[in-house]
């Protein structure tokens, strides 16, 4: 349930902040400076002229507030407490600390210290009958988690499954007259699309931001053994967004905030949202098993440089080859051999080695995939039966 900081990329959830704002009110004196005419110039003096008052045009607010009115009700606050355990110390047995501290270093065995952790996140009410999405990293050792309404009401949620790979959690609120967000199509969204992040950042409330889609296909390197493919927006995220909504212009969600990428721990115009696309394959897993099966190819791979595609006489830099094959694996019953460069998947193109891990991992397990691959110049389309992966893998 701690924010883990890896580097300079930081999850987006706020773990005990408090935030106090001030504010300044300036109040100025508008002078007008008056000069004096005489009666001659006063008789001379033009009449008036009067301007006339042209009228708005109607429905010409530039604003997003209708789209704000819809998605508003559907995100909510998380509150999460669990209970963390410190292993004694390391030092106990030691005279020099024993001398300090007395005999709570006498190395005789200790139980371990326990004390209470409070988090604070984000999530979003996708169905009508209460399903929630937010982060794994928000909800990951809660022992009790609240969920607060817009409309006041704090309930409590049960956990369907959470999934550490992607980052995403599935929760359960037993409640009526919710208003559920609908997702949208996040393989369709393009970058420059406008789009607004909504969430409670540092707890002050909840707040809209609004961006663009900065780009596509990122990945961070942050999770453990993650599957990333998100979105990038310039929208402002902060602590606290974690598990918010990512919309666009329609009201639709596109994406579930997860990650900032900062030197301060702050916003600085660089976060990162699951896609749409994904936490739905995610989420209709988690609720009908409780768990994410993944399927796998059985293929270690590394990126196609400039150089490697310049030899290998490919037109443009991209795919994936192949390193290393696992003996008896999905990718070697199909005949994949070290070298080749994998081109697309599923009739997919293969961008990168991130993106051939997410295509196979959307996959259903043990259902067959076509791979097309690039070997000594030629294409071939190979028919593989995928594997499932282990979820110690």
């Amino acid at each position: 349930m701690n924010e883990r900081f890896v580097n300079l990329s930081h999850r987006a959830t706020r773990a005990g902040l408090a935030l106090v704002a001030a504010v300044l009110l300036l109040t100025g004196a508008a002078w007008r400076g008056v000069v004096a005419q005489s009666p001659s110039t006063l008789a001379h003096a033009a009449p008036p002229v009067t301007t006339p008052i042209t009228h708005a045009v109607a429905g010409g607010r530039d604003s997003y507030a209708d789209v704000v009115q819809v998605v508003a009700p559907a995100v909510v606050t998380i509150r999460t407490e669990g209970t963390s355990k410190v292993s004694p110390t390391e030092f106990q047995g030691d005279d020099f600390f024993r001398r300090f501290f007395g005999d709570q270093f006498d190395g005789s065995p200790r139980q371990p210290r326990s004390f209470k952790q409070r988090a604070l996140g984000s999530g979003v009410i996708v169905s009508g009958d209460g399903y929630l999405l937010t982060n794994h990293h928000v909800i990951d050792g809660a022992d009790d988690i609240r969920v607060e309404l817009t409309d006041g009401r704090t309930l409590t949620a049960k956990l369907v499954g959470s999934d550490q790979p992607s980052d995403l959690a599935l929760l359960k609120i037993n409640a009526s007259d919710l208003h559920p967000l609908a997702l949208g199509n996040s393989d369709a969204v393009q970058v420059g699309d406008v789009v607004l992040a909504v969430g409670n950042p540092l707890g002050i409330g909840q707040t809209v931001t609004m961006g663009i889609i900065s780009a596509k296909g990122r990945s961070t390197g942050v999770g453990d053994d993650g599957y990333e493919d998100f979105l990038q927006t310039d929208a402002p995220i902060n602590h606290g967004n974690s598990g918010g909504a990512l919309v666009n212009t329609k009201g639709e969600l596109v994406g579930i905030n997860s990650q900032i990428l900062s030197t301060s721990e702050g916003n600085i115009g660089i976060g990162f949202a699951i896609p749409a696309n994904m936490a739905r394959h995610v989420m209709d897993q988690l609720r009908q098993g409780g768990r994410v099966r993944r399927a796998q190819l059985g293929v270690t791979v590394q990126a196609v440089t400039s150089d490697m595609a310049a030899s290998l006489g490919l037109e443009q830099v991209g795919g994936a080859i192949v390193a290393s094959v696992a003996s008896g694996s999905a990718a070697d019953r199909a005949g994949i051999v070290q070298g080749d460069v994998v081109e697309s998947f599923n009739g997919q193109p293969v961008h990168d080695t991130n993106s051939l891990r997410n295509h196979v991992a959307a996959a259903e397990p043990g259902s067959n995939a076509t791979v097309t691959i690039l070997r000594n110049g030629s294409e071939k389309t190979l028919t593989v039966k995928l594997d499932e992966r282990s979820n110690r893998q």
